[in-house]
């Protein structure tokens, strides 16, 4: 099957690829890689505010990471053409804006890997991460993730 017919049965429609917000662009392609930058979460074309383990919990967040995964996956799509392109998904770095105490950063980092393996499937799916809790992320949004792509010769 295709990743635009799991897309589509998924429900999911790819968004265009945003503006950059500052001095930087949303992907950059080097030999056969593609180095997506951090993605923030949003909610009805906003920054999605919050702290996890103050004013969000791990679900909500987890929510956010999904959200941020089909944002990616359309600025990747800008990046190759076709997602069908797409050899692996090599690595996602997550930052998640919460408190000290908050300690489930990786189950909010779920929220993008679990959809990527289910676009995908396990065998390009599957991939390196990171997660990390932050005191801020810009815009105060709960969530940031870049991805790094490898793309069929």
């Amino acid at each position: 099957m295709s990743v635009a017919a799991r897309l589509q049965s998924l429900g999911i429609t790819l968004p265009p690829v945003a503006v950059p917000a500052a001095a930087y662009v949303p992907f950059v392609q080097s030999g056969n890689l593609v180095f997506l930058s951090g993605h923030i979460a949003k909610q009805d074309g906003k920054p999605w505010e919050g702290q996890l383990g103050l004013t969000m919990g791990t679900d909500d967040g987890k929510a956010a990471a999904r959200a941020i995964a089909i944002d990616l996956l359309g600025t990747l799509q800008a990046a190759c053409g076709n997602l069908d392109r797409v050899a692996r998904i090599v690595k996602v770095m997550s930052l998640v804006n919460s408190t000290p105490t908050f300690t489930e950063q990786h189950l909010v980092t779920n929220g993008c890997s679990e959809l990527l393996a289910e676009v995908f499937g396990p065998e390009v799916g599957a991939h390196a991460r990171s997660a990390f809790g932050v005191a801020q992320i810009p815009l105060g949004a709960c969530v940031e993730i870049e991805l790094i792509a490898e793309l069929k010769a």
